[in-house]
């Protein structure tokens, strides 16, 4: 598969919480892990589980938060 975003890290699914409607899959890339907040739907469909190889791709429009 090809796709046109830029900032993509592929690593491990360290963990997948089912919420009501809503998942968080943590991808851990070299250390650096990244959570993704996708509809249960998208978990079923794509099977992901823990321990799968996945690609996390960044979108530039979402909403970042940081701390000093």
């Amino acid at each position: 598969m090809q796709i046109s975003a830029r900032n993509t890290f592929k690593g491990t699914i360290v963990e997948v919480v089912k919420g009501q409607t809503t998942s968080h899959v943590r991808i851990d890339s070299n250390g650096t892990v990244f959570t993704a907040s996708i509809t249960n739907e998208a978990v079923d469909e794509l099977g992901l589980k823990k321990g799968m190889t996945a690609t996390a791709v960044i979108k530039s429009s979402d909403v970042m938060v940081m701390v000093d």
